[in-house]
């Protein structure tokens, strides 16, 4: 892995706003790039794969064992988890955050599976500055493709009415993200609407979701996250409906931070993971919120140094994790956010921090294999 000056394309601010990307102003980077090996991204792949499989058996373990609290899972999502699980409800896509160690070896940091971004960029907007500037090389990206195929799958065995695609208003990044898989969704044949969460009502005596046409809300896929929809008087009426919601409520499990020392616990030294624990054991370690995002409420201990992040996700437990170290270039920390769509390993993007937390000022940077 190696971090590669390059001088920008001509215009590319014009070229990727035209591509969707509406918020690249001191996020998308031009000036490096990061190049592997076919070796480096084949075990992304299959270490990908791999921590795939192994958090839906901690999943199962979780519903299985009850142990929803210790997740920071409120009692009221138990219902929705257990019945969207049993029933395999439709699921499209999944981030985990990797990192090389200065010894080379590919660590988990966390997992986002109820709404993780930063998709646009590592599908659409790599794949074409790799065929601007490196045409003949090759990237680890089928991420478009396979939402495509998903959403083709979904059509035809589970539901073709309208697929109604909905995020926060006045919040750039999800309406980009939430558009384009809206988008996805079209090609693969959906009649498709955006709405903005806000603007969602309710008809008490049709216990339904209505769209600002009253119209029925049958299917809905949302960024916006389970545990404030959850939290909130109009989200609980999810509980009255038999209205579909992708991604499903199982997927608060796997995004709880809870979930890497249930990992730990049942694949002990698996050398993928990190040693983690709901009770600090560590000299040197990173303490998480259960539901925290972008950094926030983020400690970082080691014998040099502590960093820490302020935010409003403290109030509901944390975990510690043992301090990764993490490989670095010129001060730069590279992120590998591995995509999972339908279950399998589908590309990577990379976001890089001057620090060890990697918050919301983070660059998006392309990347290329040889």
């Amino acid at each position: 892995m190696k971090r590669l000056p390059i001088n920008p394309r001509r215009n590319w601010q014009q070229k990727i706003e035209e591509q969707g990307l509406l918020f690249h102003q001191n996020y998308w980077s031009e000036e490096n790039y990061y190049s592997f090996t076919d070796d480096e991204i084949t075990l992304i792949e299959e270490t990908t794969n791999d921590i795939n499989g192994m958090l839906l058996k901690a999943t199962q373990y979780v519903i299985d064992n009850k142990l929803y609290s210790l997740l920071g899972i409120p009692e009221i999502a138990v219902s929705l988890i257990e019945s969207t699980w049993q029933y395999s409800a439709p699921s499209i896509y999944s981030r985990l955050d990797l990192v090389f160690t200065k010894q080379c070896e590919l660590k988990l940091l966390e997992c986002n599976s109820d709404t993780p971004t930063s998709l646009l960029e590592a599908s659409v907007i790599q794949w074409q500055w790799l065929q601007d500037i490196f045409p003949q090389t090759d990237q680890f990206n089928s991420i478009h493709e396979r939402l495509i195929n998903k959403w083709e799958e979904i059509y035809k065995s589970v539901y073709n009415d309208t697929l109604y695609f909905t995020s926060l208003k006045d919040n750039i990044e999800d309406e980009v993200t939430t558009r384009y898989l809206q988008d996805t969704a079209a090609q693969a044949h959906f009649n498709t609407e955006y709405i903005k969460i806000e603007d969602i009502g309710w008809n008490e005596n049709k216990r339904s979701f209505m769209d600002l046409q009253d119209r029925k809300m049958n299917a809905i896929f949302k960024l916006y996250p389970w545990d404030w929809l959850l939290s909130e008087d109009f989200g609980k009426n999810i509980l009255r409906t038999d209205s579909m919601w992708i991604e499903p409520t199982w997927k608060l499990i796997p995004s709880s931070k809870g979930i890497l020392p249930i990992l730990w616990q049942l694949f002990p030294n698996h050398p993928n993971l990190l040693p983690a624990s709901f009770e600090n054991t560590y000299t040197e370690y990173v303490k998480k919120p259960l539901f925290g995002r972008e950094g926030a409420n983020v400690l970082i201990k080691t014998l040099e140094d502590n960093i820490s992040t302020n935010g409003p996700y403290d109030k509901n437990g944390f975990v510690y994790q043992e301090f990764a170290d993490i490989q670095d270039f010129n001060g730069n920390y590279p992120v590998i956010g591995s995509w999972i769509v339908n279950n399998e390993s589908a590309g990577i993007g990379i976001r890089e921090s001057k620090t060890l937390i990697t918050d919301n000022m983070a660059n998006f940077v392309p990347h290329l294999f040889i």
